[in-house]
Order: structure tokens, then C-alpha cells, then sequence
């Protein structure tokens, strides 16, 4: 039985079609996958969806009744509720007051706030989803990110006594959180869907649909191009249908071996994060870095950055030392980092490409100190961008009109005009789309096939496993455990995962 049909969705922006007779049918019980590359028209369907926008044209029919959506108050009535990959979380405030945010607070005498029900009320929501481990007292400040995506989504359970809930849509869920968090999510979907509410998932992450969507549907340039049974779909017939090319190879291979052993050696990296991290890379080697959610990966890349103060530790480049003091010193020692959250630690959204590119190659762009050639900025940044096939109407065009996958690439040409020897990557690929994902798969294997030394944090583990040659696992800021990556799957590192923080909380309660 179909929940959901959409047909002939159209909606055009100053001229330019976002969405043009689509159709999407999410069957009763299921979880269906919308997928494509950014810019294929999931956003404005999303919103339309939420009653945020109107589009031009659109049947809409619920469980084959026609049906009005025209503001997001209708959106509720039908039963849609949304959780966003931006938690939009209060974390000042309780678990309990952030699943109620939105809702009439439960009143003693008429204005007095009941605590006490509102917790039992946040309490079942939680319940709802199989999770006991999350107390509704507790600030959400204090919760992993994992966890406040959970909240989320017991928000969305919360008070559906008038309007009970139908569809969850759920975009990028996973885009921030660890595998082990993921693997929470999952159970919570798995939750949902028996209880015979259907689930719209959104994401670019094509193992996850594989593993746990029943449909998928891809949208290409505003279009409808395929829906089908999971099952029945192969990764490489998805690839195709979002990028419109067949794609041969998901992990560049290797074209040439590491070079000599030692080329990065750290030694006893101490901070309060870290404790003794000691371990070393051959030049070109690309070493992945995983563990549970908060145990110091991104600890570690900001140590060698220079962002973080060390008490004690060495790094050693290409065997000249390098005293990690702040991030200028880094860059200047051949050290390139990309951030995590692009948006908040590596761009300047407002600006064009031109200066986002060069910025830290200023002093190299003009003849007289202080003073920057525009047109060697210009030059430069268009030099860089094609080196990693940035898409954009050229250097002038600001930085927040572009996708998600061409503002990392932006942070890619920067730090490849630098010529480092070691690269930082934080979650590289973070919502960034399965064409733009496999360009910055090329970028990364050739500056490594080149020499450069890359050290990976990332929470995709299929990732971890295509990319890297070397796996370490860290637990509370210790490194546990470092491994060759050839010869594991997903679900394996998964378990030497959970089995590497069990054994160092029972270290920790030993001691």
C-alpha cells in the first residue's frame, strides 16, 4: 500500500527549473531512500514536504486521498515530522525541554511547569525508540552528537496523541555521527518502521541505503531518474543514475608504493585530550583514524596543527623536527589541514573563491609586501580550482553560492598550492555527494601517490577501509590499537571497535 504519492512536482526558481515533474511513492511501512548529487532537486522536495515552499505544480495524495499541503501546520496534520542533519539543539537546556521545544509545556494549576510529567513525557518518547541510556534531566551540552540526534528524533515522537506521526524524513542523519552512533540511529529506524511508520531517508552514503532502505529513488537535475527495490539495485546502477556517468572504481588505487619508513614520526603526543600517542608513517602512506564518538581523533589533528596546546610530544617531518606551536607554524612547516565543519572552520562563506583559495598564500601574490596582485589571486585560484575540477562560474563567484562537495574542494586547492608533506583530514567527505566524494577520493590518492602523508579521521568506515593503507583506533585519547586495513570489511573494524572501548573501560575501572 502506497503512504506517500507525489507526481508532477515542479518548481522553478527565477527561471531555472529545481524540480521538474518529479515524482516520489514512499510505500506504507517502509524506508525509502531519496538520493542524488547536490543540486538534484532533494532540498526544494524536502521543503515542499515541509510546507515551506510552494511549488508551481504537484498531485499530492495520502494513502490515495488527495490531500492540501500548502504550510508546514498542514505538513504536521498529515503527519510529517523532519529531523535535519543541523541538530538545531538547545544546549543550555535539558533533554526533556528540547524533546517539548515547540509544544505546550505541561502546567500545574494552570501555570505552574510540571517537571515531573514533562520528564515522564520526554521519558516515553525515548522509550519509543529503544533508548534508555539518555536521561531527560540531563543537559544536552553533555551528550555526544549521536545522542542529540536521538533526541531529535524523539522530538518528533513527542506529543503525536492529536496527529499521530506517518512519515519521518530524515536528511543526512548520519552525516555527523560516528559507526557506533550510526549503528543507534539504525536501531531507531528499525523502531520506527515497526511500529508502521514509513521513513524518507536522505542521504549520500550509498552503504547505508544498501544497507537498511527497502526503496530508493534517484533525482538527477531536478528529474525523476529511477526508483526501485534495494534488493534489486545494484551501488554501481545508483552511482550511475546520480551522476548520469558509470563510475568503474569507488577507491582510486595505489599506483605506486610507499616510500621509506619514518618520513612522520610522533612521538609521545600528551595533551588534555591525548595521552602518549606515539606512532609513525612512510611517505605517501594514508593512515586512518576511528574509535568511538569523542576519543580524541579530532584531538589529535587539531595537537599536530598547532591548535591545541601540547604538554609534552615531538613531531618529526621528513626528518627535520617540527615544534607544533600554533597553525601558521604548521602551514609553514608543509603541515595542510580541512576541518570538519567547512563552513565554520575553513571558509569565509560571504567571500569569493578567489580569496578563500589563496588565503594563506597572500605573501607570494603581490610585489610589494602588503599589497595583493587581484589578478595573481584570480590566476592562482583559477589554477588550483581546475587541479581539483571545482565546479563554479569562475573565481569571482562567492564561496556559499556553490555545492557542499565544491566548498571542500575549495579547502582542497588551498591546501594543495601549499605543497604539504603531511595533510590533516577531518570527515573529508562529510555531506558531500557520491560525484564530488569520488573526485576528492582522486585528490587525496594523487597528492598521497605523490608523497604527501595523509592522516584520515573520518566516521565512514567503508571509507576507512577504500582509502587508507593503515588503521588506528583510538580510546580516551590513548592509541589502542593500529592495523593494516587490507584484508578487513566494515563489520569487522566495526567490532574491533566496541571491542577496543570494552577492554579500555575495564582497563579504566581496573586502575
Amino acid at each position: 500500500m502506497t503512504l506517500l504519492a507525489l507526481d508532477d512536482v515542479t518548481k522553478i526558481y527565477a527561471g531555472t527549473p529545481a524540480l521538474e515533474r518529479a515524482h516520489l511513492h514512499v510505500a506504507a511501512g517502509s524506508v525509502h531512500a531519496l538520493m542524488g548529487e547536490n543540486g538534484a532537486g532533494k532540498s526544494t522536495l524536502i521543503k515542499i514536504l515541509a510546507g515551506l515552499e510552494r511549488p508551481d505544480s504537484m498531485s499530492i495524495r495520502l494513502e490515495a486521498e488527495p490531500v492540501k499541503l500548502e504550510s508546514p501546520a498542514d505538513a504536521y496534520a498529515l503527519g510529517f515530522r523532519f529531523i535535519h542533519q543541523e541538530l538545531n539543539v538547545v544546549p543550555e537546556l535539558g533533554v526533556a525541554e528540547n524533546i517539548a521545544l515547540g509544544y505546550p509545556f505541561p502546567r500545574r494549576f494552570g501555570f505552574a511547569l510540571d517537571w515531573r510529567r514533562l520528564h515522564r513525557l520526554a521519558r516515553q518518547a525515548l522509550d519509543g525508540l529503544g533508548v534508555d541510556h539518555i536521561r531527560p534531566e540531563t543537559p544536552m551540552a553533555q551528550l555526544s552528537t549521536g545522542d542529540q540526534m536521538l533526541v531529535r528524533i524523539a522530538a518528533a515522537l513527542y506529543g503525536t496523541s492529536k496527529a499521530p506521526a506517518r512519515l519521518y524524513v530524515m536528511d543526512e542523519p548520519t552525516a555527523a555521527l560516528s559507526g557506533a552512533e550510526s549503528e543507534k540511529l539504525f536501531a531507531a529506524i528499525a523502531r520506527l518502521q515497526d511500529s508502521g511508520a514509513s521513513v524518507l531517508y536522505v542521504s549520500h552514503r550509498i552503504e547505508e541505503v544498501m544497507r537498511i532502505c527497502d526503496q530508493v529513488t534517484v533525482l538527477r537535475d531536478g528529474s525523476h531518474v529511477m526508483t526501485g527495490p534495494v534488493e534489486q539495485t545494484s551501488r554501481d546502477q545508483i552511482i550511475a543514475a546520480m551522476t548520469g556517468r558509470e563510475v568503474t572504481n569507488a577507491w582510486p588505487p595505489r599506483t605506486r608504493p610507499c616510500g621509506p619508513e619514518g618520513f612522520v614520526q610522533c612521538t609521545n603526543l600528551t595533551s588534555r585530550e591525548l595521552s602518549g600517542i606515539s606512532f609513525s608513517m612512510a611517505r605517501g602512506e594514508i593512515v586512518g583514524v576511528t574509535g568511538l564518538a569523542g576519543m580524541g581523533q579530532g584531538a589529535l589533528l587539531q595537537a599536530l596543527l598547532g591548535a591545541a596546546p601540547l604538554r609534552n610530544g615531538s613531531l618529526v617531518l621528513n626528518g627535520r623536527p617540527c615544534p607544533i606551536r600554533n597553525p601558521a607554524r604548521a602551514w609553514d612547516s608543509a603541515i595542510a589541514y580541512i576541518p570538519g565543519e567547512r563552513r565554520l572552520q575553513g571558509l569565509m562563506p560571504r567571500r569569493d573563491i578567489a580569496e578563500n583559495i589563496t588565503l594563506p598564500h597572500l605573501p607570494r601574490l603581490g610585489r610589494l609586501p602588503g599589497l595583493v596582485s587581484r589578478k595573481r589571486q584570480e590566476a592562482l585560484a583559477a589554477d588550483l580550482g581546475r587541479q581539483v575540477r571545482l565546479k563554479s562560474t569562475g573565481p569571482c563567484q562567492p564561496a556559499d553560492q556553490l555545492s557542499g562537495g565544491n566548498q571542500q574542494k575549495i579547502l582542497f586547492a588551498r591546501a594543495i598550492g601549499g605543497n604539504p608533506e603531511l595533510l590533516l583530514l577531518d570527515e573529508p567527505t562529510r555531506g558531500v555527494d557520491v560525484g564530488a566524494r569520488f573526485d576528492i577520493y582522486s585528490l587525496i590518492r594523487s597528492m598521497s601517490d605523490k608523497g604527501t602523508c595523509t592522516l584520515l579521521a573520518s566516521s565512514d568506515l567503508p571509507e576507512l577501509l577504500g582509502m587508507c593503507d593503515r588503521i588506528m583506533i583510538l580510546h580516551r585519547g590513548t592509541l589502542v590499537r593500529i592495523m593494516e586495513a587490507q584484508g578487513l570489511d566494515a563489520a569487522g573494524l566495526l567490532a574491533l571497535i566496541y571491542q577496543t572501548a570494552r577492554e579500555g573501560e575495564k582497563d579504566a575501572r581496573a586502575s
